[in-house]
């Protein structure tokens, strides 16, 4: 599937061939309207699988921002230390790839960028290409990129153009890439942050590692955690975020538990010892004894791996699932566990909050969707559709909901999809859940007579209490709007942007669903016309301002596409 030809507008005769070989439709249908698929994006490098086998590929949509002009050509981040260069150097690699790279693509007029020309210290330089002229090789402007990881390789491809090949790949030496994360908020320095198989950690400047035409990291930094209290065997990285309102500040979980704290701007291989974890299934924080420590704490959260992290838009709570099954949400600051609830079956395997942050999503092995609320503390509604383990699952916070009937704005759009290869889309409508009722002579559970269920008796959990998980007659379902089988592999991630839909499989392969909105007039579309950056936490996604006139009653029946 991966050397599948490209698919979209202006593909030729290539056009709908991905999809159409493997007997997958380029389109799926919702009430508002046609997603239709507008093109792939994939990696052609041949992966090496030299460090522990094969990895899930992750995607993560980077908005970079117009470079300040009063910015200077280096970060300014502990990058100028000569001790930290080498060691990064040490675990990296040295030196930099000759081959010449050639692209185009939305995000700027079309470069070539010869291996032979290096990128000067302004940020800025100019190369020959095959043709003879003369190409500019500056990254200071806005633009969308996708970064995803395959092997040992880290790839970046510009989301607005139709080239399926990245444009940027950085090879890894002595361990895979597993996770990484991007803030479009940073105001200097690094943006980006890659958490390793080996437990290691690096941040880099997204915008130098695109103006560099090698293959190896540019000013990279090395994190070591330096806590000797772990396994090797078991302390890989499992997920990685940056705090948000908090500048500099990232956390990283791994396999073995443990969540460590980080801060960018001090230096990453300083000696840090935290105390022994005695019981591997208590909550624990340690903090580092110097202030030049880094990192500078350590939450073990849980006995077994912490399998996806998420904070709150705001950055207040952060929320994180795991191998035994239970979603877990912290107050950051106080360092505090709020609250937390258990999965129906097995591991939960994803997370994701709501961009006004009233509501979480989870799903796991039990191949269900859950929601939680946060002000009940508790599970409001479960989904069933898919077929296998839910591996992602994402709030479409560009999604407006109609509201000319005025019962628009407690609506919520949310997609899953799974290793049964299926998207899934969802509308959780406040407004429409119906509590399950108790009989009082029954076990059954009735909807028109009757007390309610005793998940609803109970009031909100006390703070810092696990609650087991309710019965599933007790808690309203949830039924999907579409289910549309978009891969022929097993899926591992989804995003929502303003003007499409992101899906990628485990192998790396990523696919743009066109909004119904933006199919026509997508090839208009440039860099300068995207919404660069995620919806603002202020702007909740049940306001109104983009709702249509038309509305819509969600059907009963699941649409297969």
């Amino acid at each position: 599937m991966a050397g599948a030809p490209g698919v979209g507008p202006g593909a030729g005769a290539g056009a709908g061939g991905g999809g159409a070989a493997a007997g997958l439709k380029t389109y799926f249908k919702t009430p508002e309207g046609r997603y239709k698929l507008q093109y792939e994006k994939t990696h052609s490098a041949v992966l090496h699988y030299s460090h522990g086998g094969k990895t899930v590929s992750q995607l993560t949509v980077a908005y970079l921002k117009e470079k300040p002009a009063s910015q200077g050509s280096q970060p300014s981040t502990p990058s100028s230390s000569s001790g930290m260069r080498s060691a990064a150097a040490r675990l990296l690699g040295t030196g930099n790839g000759s081959k010449a790279l050639s692209f185009g693509g939305g995000n700027g007029a079309n470069r070539a960028v010869a291996g032979s020309s290096r990128i000067g210290g302004g940020g800025l330089g100019t190369s020959t290409s095959l043709g003879g002229s003369q190409g500019a090789t500056n990254y200071n402007g806005k633009g969308i990129y996708i970064v995803f990881n395959a092997a040992d390789t880290l790839f970046i491809s510009d989301l607005n153009s139709q080239e399926k090949d990245p444009l940027k790949s950085i090879h890894f030496s002595n361990s895979n890439p597993l996770c990484h994360a991007f803030d479009p908020e940073a105001k200097e320095g690094h943006d980006l942050i890659i958490g390793m198989g080996s437990g290691d950690v690096y941040s880099m400047s997204l915008r130098q590692q695109l103006q560099d035409p090698g293959r190896k990291p540019v000013a990279a930094l090395h994190y070591n955690k330096g806590d000797k209290d772990v396994s090797p065997n078991g302390s890989r990285c499992t997920s990685v975020a940056w705090v948000p309102e908090r500048e500099s500040i990232f956390v990283v979980s791994h396999s073995d538990g443990n969540l460590y704290v980080y801060d960018k701007n001090k230096d990453g291989n300083t000696d840090c010892m935290f105390p022994a974890v005695k019981d591997q299934s208590q909550f624990m924080v340690a903090h580092a004894k110097s202030s030049k420590s880094n990192p500078v704490a350590r939450w073990h959260i849980c006995q077994g791996s912490i399998n996806a992290i998420s904070f709150s838009p705001d950055g207040a709570y952060l929320a994180t699932v795991g191998r035994d099954g239970y979603l877990r949400v912290f107050d950051f600051s106080k360092e505090q566990l709020i609250f937390g609830g258990r999965s129906y079956y097995g591991a939960l395997l994803c997370c994701t909050w709501s961009s006004d942050g009233k509501y979480l999503l989870t799903g796991g092995e039990d191949d269900l969707v859950q929601v939680w609320g946060m002000d009940d503390r508790k599970i409001v509604a479960w989904g069933e559709g898919h077929n296998s383990w839910v591996s992602g699952v994402a709030f479409d916070s560009y999604w407006s909901p109609p509201s000319s009937d005025g019962n628009g704005e407690n609506v919520y759009r949310f997609g899953s999809v799974g290793q049964d290869t299926q998207l899934l889309l969802w509308d959780l409508a406040l407004d429409e859940i119906v509590v399950p009722l108790r009989h009082p002579s029954s076990a059954s559970p009735t909807f028109s007579s009757g007390s309610p269920s005793a998940h609803w008796d109970n009031a909100c959990p006390p703070t810092g209490v696990l609650q087991p998980s309710p019965r599933m007659r007790d808690v309203p379902k949830l039924s999907p709007l579409v289910a549309h089988r978009v891969h022929a592999d097993p899926l591992s991630g989804l995003v929502f942007t303003n003007e499409s839909i992101l899906t990628i499989c485990r192998e790396g392969l990523t696919k743009i669903w066109v909004r119904p909105d933006q199919s026509e007039n997508n090839q208009q579309s440039n860099s300068s016309e995207f919404v660069l950056g995620p919806v603002s936490k202020d702007r909740a996604i049940t306001s109104s301002n983009k709702a249509s006139s038309s509305s819509f009653k969600k059907p009963s029946s699941v649409l297969v596409a």
